[in-house]
């Protein structure tokens, strides 16, 4: 049993490092979970509370940059209010629409804001791209959080 439980936590932390970059996954809270059913099998003896508290604040965060990266793009290069609540919006209904809605989502819903408080075509589609710009950063942030979780776990499990 324990060898299928080891089994199911390498497949939920590949899994996971995949979702990292696939939005139909939840990446991280999978290389979590898998890291967790790592030190449960193991009876909490290489991974005790303080690293699963590590890592877990680690996974905290790359779901936060996940949830924030497209604002903060459009944020950055002066979006109108409306601008960062249909960034939002557009990143909400995305979610639904499969890889295509979560790509396009943030820029239309960003431009669409922007041209709703009386802006340019040109300054929406800046403010649109600027929400994409940052939606890839933060692909990227939560690639690097979720190496240093596996990272980190590897670690653990050598001491």
């Amino acid at each position: 049993m324990e060898i299928a439980l080891y089994l199911l936590a390498a497949l939920l932390i590949l899994g996971g490092l995949a979702g990292t970059v696939l939005p139909m996954l939840p990446g991280i809270p999978m290389i979590f979970g898998g890291i967790w059913l790592v030190a449960a099998v193991d009876g909490y003896r290489h991974l005790g509370l303080g690293w699963l508290l590590v890592i877990g604040a680690l996974g905290a965060l790359g779901v936060l940059v996940d949830f924030v990266a497209g604002t903060l793009g459009a944020k950055r290069v002066g979006a109108s209010p409306r601008a960062l609540w249909g960034a939002t919006l557009g990143t909400v209904v995305g979610m639904f629409l499969g890889i295509p809605g979560l790509i396009l989502g943030p820029f239309v819903g960003a431009l669409l804001g922007e041209l709703s408080a009386g802006a340019s075509v040109l300054r929406s589609t800046h403010v649109g791209a600027g929400t994409w710009l940052g939606l890839l950063a933060g692909t990227l942030v939560k690639l690097v959080i979720s190496f240093l979780m596996v990272g980190l776990f590897g670690l653990a499990m050598l001491f």
